[in-house]
């Protein structure tokens, strides 16, 4: 399993309707991409104070790398991705990837 985590740092002010939009747009993929299982979407809530700014992002599961690697190249996706990094903050600066695999565990 896939975890692809997408951290976003939107310029101040912008519009909480208008991230649950991009938010919903990725959730919508999960009807064209095979083996795309979730999408958890919010703010930080994180205390520490780490975030260095991103402090809104996603999570899309994946049931392993090969759908996470069809979304990535979807040209749904590509459209989606292209209006996420128009919305935040310095364009691709104002976005942070981290993909994680969890190994599946012992039964």
């Amino acid at each position: 399993m896939i975890l692809h985590c997408v951290f976003l740092r939107f310029p101040a002010g912008f519009p909480e309707a208008s991230k649950q939009a991009l938010y919903d747009e990725v959730a919508r993929l999960q009807a064209v991409v095979p083996g795309m299982i979730g999408v958890r979407s919010g703010a930080n809530m994180s205390p520490e104070g780490l975030a260095r700014g991103f402090e809104d992002g996603f999570i899309v599961t994946f049931k392993e790398r090969m759908s996470r690697d069809a979304y990535l190249v979807h040209p749904q996706h590509v459209v989606v991705g292209d209006k996420i990094v128009a919305a935040t903050e310095g364009g691709l600066d104002g976005v942070f990837v981290y993909d994680l695999e969890l190994a599946d565990l012992p039964t």
